[in-house]
């Protein structure tokens, strides 16, 4: 109580925050400068994602022109995709074709290789032995069994692996045996064929045929079949003299 008797007046809060402020104890006063220091930062922060932001201050007219540079941009990167991916496809087809093609080329070059004798063979055949003991052997004879394998599918014909026998092959009596293309061959004559081996045995075989016909003069003829026969001569290309190709064909 007051010397007078009467009870001290209760302080209203309003009394208590002007106490505070004119004597702030040292919470309150820390508390203060951290409120100060995230008020600054927020500020800060703020005004920083405003000057990011290109196009926080653009008027309407201007986003609605910004987002149509926007749209024609990706249109053009689409149909440049478009351009690309298609061109690719272009590409890849163009590469098999051409490998195709070229794979077919090389297939012809070397089927019309076999048949012309410029490149050695393999495959399936016989490989016919003819003996002439006495040197009487006829060259009708030796030229007869070359048709008769022609006649029969032959694909791939060499005398005893010096000379390859093809369409423009020559053949001549020689003293020594026969002259095939210039080169003297002695007998046992030895005629590696690539072909069907029944068929071409077969050829050879009929009465009154080839082998009749040696065995006639005093010769002898073997045929043996193989799963495997090698034609190794080759021949050098000769330049036509007077055929030439037909243009675009």
């Amino acid at each position: 109580m007051s010397e007078t008797g009467t009870p001290p007046r209760e302080r209203s809060g309003m009394d208590r925050l002007r106490r505070a402020l004119k004597s702030p104890s040292r919470g309150q006063a820390v508390v203060g400068v951290l409120v100060g220091i995230l008020a600054f930062a927020a500020v800060t922060q703020v005004r920083l994602a405003g000057k990011d932001d290109t196009y926080a201050n653009l008027r309407e007219a201007e986003l609605i022109q910004a987002l149509n540079g926007l749209q024609a941009a990706s249109r053009k990167a689409e149909r440049d995709i478009s351009d690309l991916e298609t061109t690719r496809d272009q590409l890849r087809s163009s590469t098999l074709r051409r490998t195709t093609a070229l794979e077919q080329a090389q297939k012809e070059v070397q089927t019309l290789g076999v048949l012309a004798g410029t490149v050695p063979a393999t495959g399936p055949g016989i490989t016919i032995t003819v003996e002439d003991p006495k040197n009487e052997l006829s060259l009708n004879h030796l030229l007869d069994g070359i048709e008769e394998l022609r006649n029969a599918g032959v694909e791939a014909v060499e005398i005893n692996d010096r000379v390859r026998v093809i369409a423009q092959t020559s053949f001549e009596e020689d003293p020594d045996g026969v002259r095939v293309d210039g080169v003297v061959l002695k007998p046992p004559y030895v005629i590696d064929a690539i072909g069907s081996p029944d068929t071409l045995a077969g050829a050879l075989q009929f009465q009154d045929g080839f082998t009749d016909d040696v065995e006639a003069d005093g010769g002898k003829v073997s045929i043996k079949k193989a799963d495997r026969v090698e034609v190794s001569a080759t021949r050098t290309p000769v330049k036509p003299r007077y055929a030439e190709a037909v243009p675009g064909q």
